[in-house]
């Protein structure tokens, strides 16, 4: 009787997960795969069955917790597919959960993760939006995902006074 190989446990945060799957075995990448997918691998390629199995591991993560990334991810993918190149972002800025961004204002520098439940954590706190924190960062009206890089400044309109 053949026993299956013992597969490391992995810690259980999702990108902890991810990060470590450079550092397994080849048989046990194969044998994650056989169980996530539930078929043996159709290629020897290391890093394709790393990036699949980093993509169902978030799949699964994220089917938990929010379908609406899951569904925007699936289109992204699937454009991707068909034409080789990925478009420019549409204006849903938001960043996948456990996303830390980092801002410099004053010389002071701030930190906010991004919650699975679609809100920020900034010095303790949960807030519903960037903008929120952004003003309490400069105490004026700002566009978060401006102030935190995710967007770019709109070009200003052809003819407009300077």
């Amino acid at each position: 009787m053949k026993t299956l190989p013992i597969i490391p446990v992995m810690p259980t945060t999702l990108v902890a997960q991810i990060s470590n799957l450079s550092q397994l075995h080849m048989d046990d990448i194969k044998s994650l795969w056989r169980r996530l997918f539930a078929a043996e691998t159709p290629t020897h390629n290391r890093q394709f069955l790393e990036r699949r199995i980093a993509y169902k591991l978030q799949e699964v993560e994220c089917r938990k917790s929010n379908a609406a990334l899951l569904e925007r991810n699936r289109r992204r993918i699937a454009a991707l597919v068909e034409t080789g190149k990925l478009k420019k972002r549409d204006r849903d800025y938001r960043p996948v959960p456990g996303t830390v961004l980092t801002r410099e204002y004053q010389k002071v520098e701030y930190r906010v993760t991004v919650t699975a439940d679609d809100q920020y954590e900034f010095e303790g706190r949960l807030y519903p939006s960037l903008s929120v924190i952004a003003r309490e960062i400069t105490g004026t009206r700002w566009s978060g995902p401006l102030f935190f890089g995710l967007k770019t400044p709109s070009k200003p309109k052809k003819g407009a006074a300077k």
